[in-house]
């Protein structure tokens, strides 16, 4: 236990009201162990901080980016390795995905959940934050599954591996991955018992980076949707709904991007879809440039900015203000898909009307939404595909839609230099990282 708590002070670096040396040590030598619902939130409020910009930096891996050539930055070299698909050999220069920082997130949860839970007094407090710690450890384990295992598949789940899970304290780590199906099991297990706990069902800007109920329902909806059930997808999108729906209409209202945690339609501001020093680094890429149609399409003025003439950058993300875990517009899209999917495809038609009308131009909107009549479900699949394309462009959506949906050939250039991804490629899927591999020979 000694060894525990003294592991846990050191990640507790970056407390603000509590120094480190006074915080999570050995009682008996006059520290002070957490008891109090103050004290646990603390904590949960250190495990959001060390939630990793992974979507950030997957951006470069898609067609939605091309680097800005700068052999001179900083910012340049620490994505250059991602970008051009050097994954086995990365330099010491670039950006990690955040495998370690995942399971410190993990830990921190373990901690509240198997010590907060005995320790803290009885209240809406306590089950506030049991309730966050068990949402915030089901989203580090989806998260991590979906960067490091293949996309989840039913017909394979039990038996492909995936990732290690982490439920309780453990220094060495050193256990066997698990399969696909207990990954997921563990999820929905830990989003079940959050449902439990969870009292708040939104919070004001500012502190919605933390987990709420509309937060929850909208991350069991991506779950079950990455897992193709497609009718419990509906059941929780609808859930989800029911605290969060409004979709800020870009005909009135760009004071703030829709990506910005101040936004209506905020839900989870946690994640930067793409980090403020990364911003000057990615240009629109021109297969995204040429999707959009410029002259209605509201998300395109909203989204970038030209800086000189074919070269645009993102003024959506990259701001700092931009956190867009969950948006009520992702709502939509998976409601959409998942309709399309179970082959109701005028109620997914409808849904996707939502948001049309609050991207295109008034004027425009009539012959986008016949664009939607006559499709069948192999065409509309494609058509929301696209659109999800376009409205989650550079917040980091891209690379696990592209994931599970279509694993098609990206091709980035670079310095003269052509590097392919080809169609259904290995490395649509990433690598542990070495220093992981060496501390845990069963990965």
């Amino acid at each position: 236990m000694k060894k525990i708590i003294i592991l846990l002070s050191g990640l507790l670096i970056g407390l603000t009201t509590v120094s480190c040396d006074k915080f999570l040590d050995v009682e008996p030598i006059g520290k002070v162990i957490p008891r109090t619902t103050e004290d646990y939130r603390k904590i949960m409020v250190s495990a959001y901080n060390k939630y990793p910009n992974h979507k950030s930096l997957s951006n470069f891996r898609t067609d939605e980016v091309k680097l800005i050539l700068d052999p001179e930055s900083t910012n340049f070299m620490s994505v250059k390795d991602v970008y051009t698909y050097q994954d086995l050999n990365p330099s010491k220069q670039t950006l990690s995905f955040g495998y370690q920082n995942f399971y410190e997130v993990i830990f921190y949860a373990n901690d509240l959940i198997n010590n907060g839970s005995e320790s803290m007094e009885a209240g809406a407090d306590k089950e506030q934050l049991l309730g966050e710690a068990y949402a915030l450890r089901a989203l580090a384990h989806f998260d991590l599954t979906n960067l490091y295992a293949k996309p989840y598949d039913p017909a394979t789940a039990a038996t492909a591996p995936a990732i290690v899970i982490t439920t309780k304290h453990d220094i060495e780590n050193q256990r066997p991955k698990s399969t696909m199906a207990e990954v997921y099991a563990q999820v929905h297990a830990d989003i079940n018992q959050a449902k439990k706990h969870l009292k708040v069902t939104s919070y004001e800007a500012g502190k919605n980076y933390r987990f709420t109920i509309a937060a929850l329902y909208a991350l069991e909806a991506k779950v079950n949707l990455y897992q193709k059930r497609y009718q419990a997808a509906l059941e929780s999108v609808e859930k989800a709904l029911t605290y969060k729906s409004e979709l800020q209409d870009l005909n009135t209202n760009t004071d703030v991007s829709v990506a910005s945690f101040e936004s209506v339609e905020s839900i989870l501001a946690l994640e930067d879809g793409l980090i403020s020093g990364l911003q000057t680094t990615a240009l629109l890429s021109d297969e995204l440039y040429s999707t959009y149609d410029r002259e209605n399409d509201l998300r395109f003025n909203a989204s970038f900015e030209k800086v000189e003439q074919g070269k645009y950058l993102s003024i959506k993300t990259g701001t700092g203000a931009a956190k867009a875990s969950f948006r009520t517009a992702e709502l939509y899209f998976i409601k959409a898909e998942a309709l399309a999917f179970t082959n109701n495809l005028e109620e997914s038609k409808n849904t996707i009307k939502e948001v049309i009308t609050k991207r295109y131009k008034t004027e425009a909107v009539n012959n986008k939404l016949q664009q939607l009549n006559g499709l069948d479900q192999t065409a509309l699949l494609s058509f929301l595909l696209d659109e999800r394309n376009k409205e989650f462009a550079f917040e980091g959506h891209r690379w696990f839609d592209l994931r599970r949906l279509n694993q098609k050939e990206i091709v980035h250039k670079f310095e003269n230099e052509t590097y392919t991804l080809s169609a259904n490629d290995l490395r649509y899927t990433l690598p542990f990282p070495k220093e992981a591999r060496e501390t845990n020979p069963n990965l």
